[in-house]
C-alpha cells in the first residue's frame, strides 16, 4: 500500500507578482460593484436590489388589490431567494421606494412609520407593511410572458429577471443615485407625463433634438416641489451631455402680521434636505452672528411644510433676507446630475436625455416583439386543439364509436383523421357534455377570434410601423395611468453673480488679524497701535499684522506656491493666542506661510518663485472655494506681494542671493491667473532673495542690517531689462522695505 504525503502547502498556493494579483482581484471587486450594486439598468431603472424586491413581492402576489404584508416577510423573500446580502441593506432599499418625499413615483404602498422628511429613520421591519402600487405593476406587466431573459439566482434554486418588462421610463421618473469604484450615478426625477409626451415625439420625430424634447420636459421634477432655478442653457447641456447640475430653491411666501410687520413660510422643501437639519442650520447661524437679517426660525408643520423665518426687523425685504439665506444655508441646494447608466449589454455610459428614452423605447420594441411571440404560441397551440374539436363535430358518431371499441381509441383516432397526439389526448380527455350544439358553436366564435388575433399578431411582428404604433398607444394608457401635475415650478434662472454675497450681512468692523510665526491666527477689534504688546504662547511671536475688516478675505501665500482664502469673520477672537492656522486650511506640514493680504477686489499681486520666475496675478482669480487652496505658481514661492494702485507702481527691483540688483518696467511681466511666470534676474548660481514693486517718483526703499530704512534716489543706475543679471546693489543692501 502507498502512502502519499501530503505537501506542507496542501496543494493550494499559486506563485504570481503580487501587484498583478492585486490588480486582478480588485478589477473583478470594481466590475462586480459598478454592474450589481451602484449603477441603474437604463431601460428599467433599477439596481439588483430594487429589482428583486420587485419581482419578489410580484411572486408573493403583493398587487395593490391585495392585503399587505409585513415588509419582514418580504425582506426574507428577498434576501432567502434572490438577493444574499444583509436584511437592513433590503429594507432600506424597500423603504425608499414607499417615500413619497424620495420617489416621485412611489413603487411599495407602505403601512406604517416608514420614516419622514425631517430625517426620522423608518420603524423596524416588523412592524411595518407593504403591498406594490399601480405603478410597480406597470413595471412587473408581461414578466410572466416571457417578456424578458431570466438568469440563475445565487445558489441555482430559482432564476430572476435579468431586467423589468418597464410600462413606463422609470430611471427618468424616479431618478437614481449611487457611487461605484471610480464611478457615480445621480440622476434627478421627472414627471412621467413629460417623459411620455416626449417619447412620443420621439416616436413621430426620431430626429427630434435634445431642443424639442425639452420644450416638452423644461427639467426635472422633484416629489418635494421647490423652485428650479437653474437656466435652460445649463439643463440643455446638462440633457445633452448627461452631465451638469440644477440649482433647487425652498419655495416661500410672504405672510403679513399686525403694524407692518411680516414672516417668511417655507411651504416646499429642497430634493433630500431634511427638515430637522435645515432648522439646527439656521438656529446655527442666528447664534453664530452669520446671518444678521433672520431673526429667528420655527417649525409649525403639520401634514403641510410650514417653516417659518422672522426678519431681525420689519424693515429688511423679504427677497433679501431670503438671497441671504440661499446663499448661507441649503434653503437652496444644487443637485448634481451625472446619467451614468448601464446600457442593455451591460456597460456603463453616460447618456443624455434622448438616450435614455431611445433607450427605453428600444427596450419597450423587444417587450412588445417577445409578448406577442409568446401570445402566437399559445394562440397556434389553442388553434391546434380547436381543429381537433371541429373534426370532431364533423365526424361525432364515428369518434364516439371509436373511443367505445378499439382498444387503442388514440391510435385509431390519430390514423382516421390524421390528428396529431396532441389532439387526440385533447379530444380523449374532452367530457361528453362539452360536445353539445352549443359548444360547437361557442369553438367556432373562439376559433374565428383567435384566428384573426393570430393574423393581427403576426402583422404586428412583422412590420416595425406597427410595432412603434402599438407602442405608443400602450404609452398613451400609462400617461392616463400615472399622469399628476408638476410639482418644481420651474423659476427664472438666477444670476449667481447677482447673489446677495453673505458678506454684505456680516457686520463691517474694522480688526487686525495676528499671525504668530508657529501659525497661530487671531482676530483683534480695532487697530493694534502697538505690537509689541501683544502676547503669544511661549517661544512664539509675531509673524504677520494685517489690518482688514470683517467682511474680508484672507489670501494666503505659502512656499509650495498655493494661496489658501480665508474669512476674516470666522477668525478667532483677539483676546486669547487664536487657533492654528492649519486647522482651517489643508496646509502641507513642509511648507511656510509667504505673505497674508486682506482681499481686495480688483488689485493685483506680484507672485515670485525662489528660482526667480515671477508674474502678475488679478487677486480676483486666486479666491480658493476650498481647504486646500489654489495652486498660482509652479515653484517654490518667494515672494506674494499687492502692487500698488495709490500711486501706481510701474517698476519692479530684485536683488538676487549674489548680491546683485535689477531694476524693471513692471510692463515687462505677463498678468496671469496662475503658472511658472517669466524670468526676473539672471543667476549662474543661486537664485531671488527679495522683491518689491514701487512707483517711479516716489523711488525704493530699503532696510540696511541694522533695521534702518534707506532711501534710493539712484536706483535709474540699476535700471535695465527683465531677465538680465544686474549688477552690485548699494553697500548694505540684503532686503527691500
Amino acid at each position: 500500500m502507498t502512502i502519499h504525503t501530503p505537501t506542507p502547502d496542501g496543494g493550494r498556493i499559486v506563485e504570481e507578482p503580487m501587484g498583478e494579483a492585486l490588480s486582478r482581484r480588485y478589477l473583478a471587486y470594481a466590475l462586480s460593484t459598478i454592474t450589481n450594486r451602484a449603477l441603474p439598468d437604463v431601460r428599467d431603472g433599477f439596481k439588483p436590489v430594487h429589482r428583486r424586491i420587485m419581482y419578489a413581492m410580484h411572486q408573493m402576489r403583493l398587487n395593490p388589490q391585495a392585503a399587505a404584508r409585513k415588509c419582514a416577510k418580504v425582506v426574507g423573500e428577498v434576501m432567502g431567494g434572490y438577493h444574499p446580502h444583509g436584511d437592513a441593506s433590503i429594507y432600506e432599499a424597500l423603504v425608499r421606494l414607499a417615500q413619497d418625499f424620495a420617489q416621485r413615483y412611489p413603487l411599495v404602498d407602505g403601512q406604517g412609520n416608514f420614516g419622514n422628511i425631517d430625517g426620522d429613520s423608518a420603524a423596524a421591519m416588523r412592524y411595518t407593511e407593504c403591498k406594490l402600487t399601480p405603478a410597480a405593476v406597470l413595471l412587473l406587466d408581461g414578466i410572466d410572458q416571457d417578456a424578458v431573459d431570466f438568469r440563475p439566482t445565487y445558489d441555482d434554486q430559482d432564476e430572476e429577471p435579468v431586467v423589468l418588462p418597464a410600462g413606463f421610463p422609470n430611471l427618468l421618473a424616479n431618478g437614481s443615485s449611487g457611487i461605484a469604484v471610480g464611478m457615480a450615478t445621480s440622476i434627478p426625477p421627472h414627471n412621467v407625463g413629460e417623459l411620455i409626451d416626449a417619447c412620443q415625439l420621439l416616436l413621430e420625430r426620431p430626429d427630434a433634438t435634445t431642443v424639442d424634447l425639452m420644450q416638452i420636459v423644461p427639467g426635472p421634477d422633484f416629489p418635494t416641489g421647490g423652485v428650479s432655478v437653474e437656466s435652460q442653457a445649463a439643463i440643455l447641456d446638462a440633457y445633452e451631455t448627461g452631465r451638469g447640475g440644477v440649482r433647487l430653491r425652498a419655495k416661500w411666501v410672504e405672510e403679513k402680521l399686525d403694524r407692518g410687520a411680516y414672516q417668511i413660510v417655507v411651504t416646499e422643501m429642497p430634493y433630500q434636505v431634511q427638515k430637522s437639519r435645515l432648522i439646527e442650520a439656521l438656529a446655527d447661524l442666528i447664534e453664530n452672528k452669520k446671518a444678521p437679517l433672520l431673526g429667528d426660525v420655527r417649525d409649525e408643520s403639520a401634514e403641510d411644510i410650514r417653516l417659518i423665518l422672522e426678519p431681525k426687523n420689519r424693515t429688511i425685504e423679504p427677497e433679501m433676507l431670503m438671497e441671504s439665506l440661499f446663499k448661507l444655508s441649503d434653503l437652496e441646494v444644487r443637485f448634481p446630475i451625472n446619467m451614468n447608466v448601464l446600457d442593455a449589454t451591460g456597460t456603463p455610459r453616460v447618456m443624455g436625455l434622448k438616450e435614455c428614452l431611445r433607450a427605453f423605447l428600444d427596450h419597450r420594441r423587444v417587450v412588445l416583439n417577445r409578448r406577442s411571440q409568446w401570445r402566437i404560441a399559445r394562440v397556434e397551440k389553442r388553434l391546434h386543439l380547436l381543429e381537433g374539436l371541429r373534426i370532431v363535430f364533423l365526424n361525432l358518431d364515428e369518434v364516439i364509436r371509436i373511443v367505445r371499441e378499439e382498444e387503442q381509441p388514440k391510435a385509431a383516432l390519430i390514423a382516421t383523421f390524421g390528428l396529431s397526439e396532441l389532439q387526440a389526448d385533447f379530444i380523449l380527455d374532452t367530457r361528453l357534455r362539452q360536445l353539445a350544439r352549443l359548444e360547437e358553436m361557442t369553438i367556432e366564435k373562439e376559433f374565428k377570434e383567435l384566428s384573426e388575433e393570430l393574423a393581427a399578431l403576426q402583422a404586428l411582428t412583422s412590420s416595425e410601423a406597427k410595432q412603434w404604433k402599438a407602442i405608443g398607444k400602450e404609452l398613451e394608457a400609462v400617461r392616463k395611468a400615472l399622469i399628476s401635475p408638476r410639482r418644481t415650478v420651474i423659476g427664472e434662472a438666477v444670476d449667481a453673480s447677482a447673489f446677495v454675497a453673505p458678506e454684505a450681512f456680516i457686520p463691517r468692523e474694522a480688526i487686525t488679524v495676528i499671525l504668530s510665526d508657529r501659525g497661530w491666527i487671531r482676530a483683534a477689534k480695532g487697530k493694534v497701535d502697538d505690537p509689541s504688546e501683544l502676547k503669544f504662547k511661549e517661544g512664539d511671536k509675531l509673524g504677520f499684522l494685517i489690518p482688514a475688516f470683517t467682511t474680508d478675505k484672507l489670501l494666503v501665500g505659502a512656499s509650495d506656491g498655493r494661496i489658501f482664502t480665508i474669512g476674516a469673520d470666522k477668525l478667532a477672537s483677539g483676546r486669547g493666542h487664536g487657533e492654528p492656522l492649519r486647522l482651517m486650511i489643508d496646509l502641507d506640514e513642509k511648507a511656510d506661510i509667504i505673505n497674508v493680504v486682506a482681499h481686495e477686489p480688483d488689485a493685483k499681486l506680484l507672485i515670485a518663485s525662489k528660482a526667480g520666475y515671477g508674474f502678475v496675478a488679478p487677486e480676483n482669480d486666486l479666491l480658493a472655494q476650498k481647504r486646500g487652496g489654489k495652486q498660482v505658481l509652479n515653484g517654490e514661492m518667494l515672494a506674494m506681494l499687492r502692487v500698488p494702485s495709490n500711486p501706481q507702481a510701474d517698476h519692479v527691483a530684485v536683488i538676487g542671493e549674489n548680491i546683485k540688483t535689477l531694476v524693471f518696467t513692471l510692463a515687462e511681466l505677463p498678468e496671469m491667473g496662475r503658472g511658472k511666470g517669466v524670468k526676473l534676474q539672471n543667476y549662474k548660481q543661486g537664485g531671488l532673495a527679495d522683491v518689491t514693486v514701487f512707483n517711479a517718483e516716489q523711488g525704493p526703499e530699503w532696510v540696511d542690517g541694522g533695521g534702518r530704512r534707506r532711501n534710493w534716489p539712484d536706483w535709474k543706475d540699476w535700471l535695465g531689462k527683465r531677465a538680465g543679471a544686474g549688477r552690485q546693489g548699494p553697500r548694505g543692501l540684503r532686503k527691500f522695505r
